[in-house]
């Protein structure tokens, strides 16, 4: 009786740590796809507001419009800022993919940095909430 139970147990551990990886695989999934989505419309943004910011401080400076100049060197820095969004997400989504890989290559821990930020986020509500009894 004692080798069923074990064994029971051993099944039921090795279910969680699968349904555990689906469960992350689908949200990996989930949020690279979100990820895509967002970048192919920065990278749209990126490009109307980058050529708007050109084009209003060429016309300004030739008129000699110093007020319009700042209003295209504005638009390009706001077209600069968005270049580092887009930047940041390609890197989440690199890091993604590589946990999908890990994954589909049955060498996925548990441990990745997004993941980690969602368990720090818990363990710092479990903190404060043990902290105030």
């Amino acid at each position: 009786m004692r080798k069923y139970v074990n064994k029971n147990i051993s099944q039921q551990i090795q279910e969680i740590f699968e349904k555990n990886k689906l469960d992350d695989l689908n949200r990996f999934l989930k949020k690279r796809q979100c990820l895509n989505n967002s970048n192919t419309f920065m990278i749209y943004l990126f490009h109307i507001v980058q050529s708007a910011g050109i084009l209003t401080t060429t016309i300004a400076t030739g008129y000699s419009m110093t007020q319009l100049i700042w209003v295209g060197v504005g638009l390009n820095v706001v077209a600069s800022l968005i270049n580092c969004l887009e930047q940041v997400n390609n890197s989440m989504s690199n890091k993604l993919m590589k946990d999908i890989d890990m994954i589909k290559n049955d060498t996925y821990v548990d441990e990745g940095i997004l993941v980690e930020s969602e368990k720090e986020k818990l363990l710092n509500t479990n903190n404060k909430n043990t902290s105030e009894i």
